[in-house]
């Protein structure tokens, strides 16, 4: 034991410039980062999310168009926020909102790529961006995909919101693309894990649909 502490001390003692070299520029790496953060990214994120205010009221109005383009009373549409501030908080969220604009004007391949592009976190989101993900897919007819997104949406999903939403979501997917028993599956776990929920009081009529026609198949 003596003999390997003797040749570790040994072995950091001629190697010490080099070591004392690396620890110097992680230190250097780390205090960038935050003076990077501190100077550059968060007064960017605050003009950022001054300037999008007035896209996220028209959203919130469904004017789409314009939220992404031209929102009006000097703000800036969500496209103009991504292209001058993506790398910021506030940049990543105006990609979630490109993405549900998209969604809702039809135009299925922006709304995948922007979506796609966007980083989710929290608990409410990346569910919320699965979903629009598999609907994105669903219109396009790519099948698979669409099925995959609803999947990881409900692995994602982990309150009484977003649970019972994606099951529903997912269930009634399953039903289009014919897999009744997966249906029924989904439904029940609404039912099962997500009781006392307005979701659950109205799901069993989707239950049992799902269940006759998977007797039938």
């Amino acid at each position: 034991m003596e003999n390997n502490f003797n040749a570790l001390r040994t072995f950091v003692d001629q190697k010490k410039n080099t070591i004392i070299g690396i620890l110097a520029a992680i230190a250097i790496i780390i205090g960038g980062y935050f003076i990077y953060k501190s100077f550059f990214i968060n007064p960017k994120n605050k003009t950022a999310a001054d300037q999008m205010f007035q896209a996220q009221f028209m959203f919130d109005k469904d004017s789409f168009q314009l939220a992404l383009n031209n929102p009006g009373m000097g703000g800036s549409g969500f496209l103009k926020i991504i292209e001058n501030y993506g790398n910021t908080p506030t940049g990543n969220i105006a990609k979630y909102y490109a993405g549900i604009s998209y969604l809702h004007l039809n135009d299925y391949d922006k709304a995948i790529k922007y979506l796609e592009d966007y980083s989710p976190a929290g608990e409410i989101t990346p569910t919320m961006t699965y979903v629009a993900l598999g609907d994105a897919y669903s219109e396009k007819k790519n099948d698979d995909k669409a099925l995959s997104y609803y999947q990881k949406a409900v692995k994602n999903a982990e309150n009484d919101l977003t649970g019972p939403y994606a099951l529903k979501k997912l269930g009634l997917f399953q039903e289009k693309l014919g897999k009744y028993a997966d249906a029924a599956k989904s439904y029940k776990a609404i039912m099962d894990n997500y009781g006392k929920t307005n979701d659950a009081n109205n799901i069993e009529p989707y239950y049992e649909r799902a269940l006759l026609k998977s007797a039938k198949k």
